[in-house]
């Protein structure tokens, strides 16, 4: 173990102890290159290596006995209106829904609001689909969070690769550009 990974570990809670975080701006690797050129804004981010088929939330909490209330999930949201689109990253915790077709479609001022298409979430934000996550995205897509995000002192979300997660503060996500809670984004 190195000496970066050892203060790594320090800095965690046991619910991911387990899974031996390694400091994230250490691991480009592990990393999708927006996320890596990102982290300077969640300094604190870990991130550790998973199996590939265990990305969905769901999936990795059963099988590595993780609770969904430190789990973040991110979609990505897109509607139009007068020919233009809107978008937003709409992220809640792993144990709630966001309320897409009620107050994300009426925060975006549309009449219809749907997940945004693989290869437009793909192609827009040079992240793998099942590792999506706010860290990384350009102004393109504001960072809508729910306001129980911020109250998780270690979130675990996307790193933009399939092949692992990063673990942060839920507070730091308030740092990235464009974030803001948004009242009733969950249902």
């Amino acid at each position: 173990m190195t000496h970066g990974e050892a203060d790594t570990k320090a800095t965690t809670t046991g619910v991911f102890d387990a899974l031996h975080p390694l400091a994230a701006a250490q691991h480009p690797e592990l990393l999708a290159p927006p996320v890596f050129e990102a982290l300077h804004l969640v300094p604190e981010a870990v991130v550790f290596e998973i199996d590939p088929d265990l990305s969905d939330t769901e999936v990795m909490c059963e099988a590595l006995g993780l609770p969904l209330h430190v789990m973040g999930n991110a979609v990505l949201v897109a509607g139009r209106r007068a020919g233009q689109e809107r978008r937003c990253c709409a992220m809640t915790l792993g144990d709630r829904r966001v309320d897409v077709n009620g107050c994300v479609r009426h925060r975006l001022d549309v009449r219809k609001a749907s997940f945004a298409p693989l290869e437009e979430a793909t192609g827009t934000t040079g992240m793998e689909y099942g590792g999506i996550t706010p860290v990384g995205l350009d102004a393109k897509w504001p960072v809508w969070l729910d306001e129980s995000v911020r109250d998780v002192e270690w979130l675990c979300i996307g790193s933009g690769v399939r092949r692992s997660k990063l673990v942060l503060h839920g507070s730091s996500l308030l740092n990235l550009p464009g974030a803001q809670l948004v009242e009733g984004l969950t249902r």
